[in-house]
Formats: structure tokens, sequence, C-alpha cells
């Protein structure tokens, strides 16, 4: 079984993956980990020397290079990740695949990633609070339809770690 988290950029897709894997003793990766580890380069590098396009394209090639060679695995992806070429039609044709969207409210999202915006490629250029809030306000416009595709959505806004792990376990077993 491949459990792919989806959801946008900080609503914990790679905490509550690590911590989902260990309590299904199933491997976990970060799909932005592998593709910096793939390309010798951390993902602003490959933005700023590459451009958002070339590191689209990798991503998705390395996700379907992920799903196809792994067993019993959880899969962090990047809050684009399934928004981009075929790969959201390619996750929902495979059999063993679920997707779990973490959804969490414009409100979370807006005050982790003001505090971690310096380390995100897509929003280092923001400045102010309010900015970032329409920034994030018009991305899950244009994503949510992909996002709520997924096989279940899992409200994360207001819930511990612990409380989207069993909410995740119950929703699959």
């Amino acid at each position: 079984m491949k459990i792919v988290l989806l959801g946008y950029m900080g609503s914990g897709k790679s905490t509550i993956g690590n911590e989902l894997s260990k309590k299904l003793s199933f491997s976990f990766k970060d799909l932005d980990k592998e593709i910096e580890i793939s390309e010798g380069k951390t993902i602003p590098n490959i933005f700023s020397e590459k451009g958002e396009i070339y590191f689209r394209k990798i991503e998705n090639i390395k996700i379907k290079n992920l799903i196809e060679t792994s067993d019993d695995i959880v899969l962090a992806t990047g809050g684009g990740t399934p928004c981009y070429g075929d790969t959201m039609d390619y996750l929902l044709s495979c059999k063993d695949v679920i997707t779990v969207y973490l959804k969490s409210s414009l409100e979370v999202l807006t005050e982790r990633l003001f505090l971690e915006k310096d380390e995100r490629p897509l929003i280092t250029h923001i400045k102010e609070k309010e900015a970032l809030n329409d920034f994030i306000r018009k991305h899950l416009f244009e994503r949510g339809f992909v996002y709520s595709r997924s096989n279940f959505i899992i409200d994360v806004s207001d819930l511990s770690i612990r409380e989207v792990v069993k909410k995740i376990n119950d929703a699959l077993f």
C-alpha cells in the first residue's frame, strides 16, 4: 500500500507522514528530499538555477518512480505536486495508492508559512503577512479542485499530529 499525502505547503505533510509511517511500520519518503538527493541541489537552488517548469517535470518523474518501485510507503508530496501534469490522474489510477488531502485553514497556513517563507522558493519574495494570505488564498482556489479529488480529506487545522495520524489510520483501516 502506498499512502500519498497531499496538501498546500505548510499543511504538515512531512511531519504527519513521518509519524504515520512509524505507526504503520511503513517506509517514509519525502518527495522534495528525494528530488534534492537525486539532483544534488536544494529545492530553492533548483528553482533559481533551472526554474519551476524543470522542477515540475523532475517532480512528476520522481513521484512515478517512487510509486512504481516502493512497497508500503507513506509519501509526503510538495504542495503543487498533484496540480501539474498528469500526476493526480496517475495517483488515482494506481490500485495500491491511497491519496489523503491534509486540508488546513487559510489562517493556519498563513501563520505557519510567514515564519518559514525564506526557505520556500514560491514565497520568498513576499514581505507582508497580508500579501502572503492573498497569495495562499489564490493558490488554494486554483488547487482546491485537484486536492479535493483525493480519496480522503482530513481537516488538520485544529488537530495535533497524533490526532491527524489517528484520523488517517481510522479512515484507512
